[in-house]
Formats: C-alpha cells, structure tokens, sequence
C-alpha cells in the first residue's frame, strides 16, 4: 500500500521512544505511516521475544500505524550490507512514502549506527531506475525527504516537532513495552541502561529539553542534510 510517511528503526521500540509523538500527529492529522523494523529486538536484556512481539503489536495499534514489517535481521549484529540496503530499497518502491525517517548514522548502538546508513543507501538505491528494474519488483521511487531521528547522540536539529500535545499518548505508547521499562526482580537496577538513565526518564529529558528549545513543553529532534520548510506538515 501507498503510504506518506515510513519509519525505519533497528529494534521494536526504537520508533516510539524517540519518533512516537511525530507518529502519532502524522496519523491524527491522516497521514499514513508505516514502521520498518530490522530486528525483532531478540537480545534485549529483559523480557522474552514472545514478550516483545506482544508488546509491538499494541504499541501498534496506539500508534495508528497502517503498515508495520519487520527484515528480521540479526539483533546486535545488524550491518550496513548490500543484501539489507536492497532489501529496504525494495520496501521503499513497494510503499512509495514521501518522506523517510530513520535513525541517526552516529549513534553508540552499532545497531542503530547500522540503521541510519542501510537507511540512507536504500533511500539512494531506491530511486535508481535500472536496479529496480533488475530486481522486478515495484518501479523506481527515491521518496522526497529523509530524515534521521535522534538516538543516544546529541545533534544539533534542523527540525523540532512540538509533540506536547500528544505527550501523555506517546508515553502510554512506550509504556507498552513494560518489558524493557520494569524492573524484572529486586536486583535488578537497570545496569543496561546507558548513562544509567532508564527509558521514560531519557525520553521525557530530551524532550523537555527540544521543546525549550522552540518555546513548547515537549518536541522531538530531526535531522535534515539541507534546508526544509518551516513545519511538518510542509514536508508533504
């Protein structure tokens, strides 16, 4: 299906905790947005895969999604190859969106780093007209923005996205994934967490801290190589 609007994440989670509130006014404001996931999220500390699985199908449904596929790729190993970036290359002229957004290319999870740059080969790739033809699925598209959301590395945003609105709604989102975010017995401190911070805690932080910077309670932070119009929806 056509859709506006594609998400490209690492691990299930990844696009709720640092994208859910631009998710969630693109699919009130009826747009359609999908979600890529390359892994299913496999190695995560806590939690089973069962438990993960569950977890995404209703942060799904929260979210409005209209698509939500997954590349099963090797969680903790995934690796900017030829065979992912022509795999996303294929999703992008399948779903034909109009803007992409994916994780950052500098990020300290080699997972993520791995997602930002299959994303950025495969949104080229994807406009290329004699390798769609060679790989006989849908005709070229090079979808007309991408953008790279925000990980465990700070970048200065070309775009912030007031999301206070839809605060409370993102983080009930994440809460879904009650796997991740609870501790699973007393001893359990939360030692995976980078900088120590659990994940609602860094969420809301950095939230806090983007909207302050365009005078709103809550924003999310967007990188763009180049000039962009002034609001989200201009991105359409």
């Amino acid at each position: 299906m056509k859709l506006d609007a594609l998400v490209i994440a690492a691990h299930p989670d990844d696009a709720e905790i640092s994208l859910g509130g631009t998710i969630l006014r693109l699919a009130e404001g009826g747009k359609s947005v999908g979600v890529l996931d390359l892994t299913r999220g496999e190695m995560g500390t806590r939690g089973s895969q069962a438990d993960r699985d569950r977890e995404t199908e209703r942060a799904t449904e929260l979210l409005g999604l209209a698509v939500r596929r997954n590349l099963e790729l090797p969680d903790g190993r995934v690796q900017a190859t030829v065979e992912a970036r022509e795999a996303v290359a294929a999703i992008l002229r399948e779903h034909r969106p109009e803007v992409v957004f994916a994780q950052h290319t500098d990020d300290l999870h080699p997972d993520h780093a791995a997602c930002g740059r299959i994303a950025r080969e495969a949104w080229y790739l994807a406009g290329l007209k004699r390798l769609a033809e060679a790989g006989g699925d849908s005709a070229a598209h090079r979808p007309a923005r991408l953008l790279h959301f925000m990980g465990h590395v700070p970048f200065e945003a070309t775009l912030v996205v007031d999301v206070s609105d839809v605060w409370e709604r993102k983080v009930e989102v994440i809460r879904c994934y009650a796997s991740q975010i609870e501790p699973t017995d007393p001893e359990d401190r939360g030692e995976h967490f980078l900088f120590g911070a659990d994940i609602l805690a860094r969420s809301a932080s950095k939230a806090r801290y983007w909207g302050e910077r365009i005078g709103v309670a809550y924003g999310e932070p967007l990188f763009h190589a180049g000039p962009l119009p002034a609001s989200l929806d201009a991105l359409f």
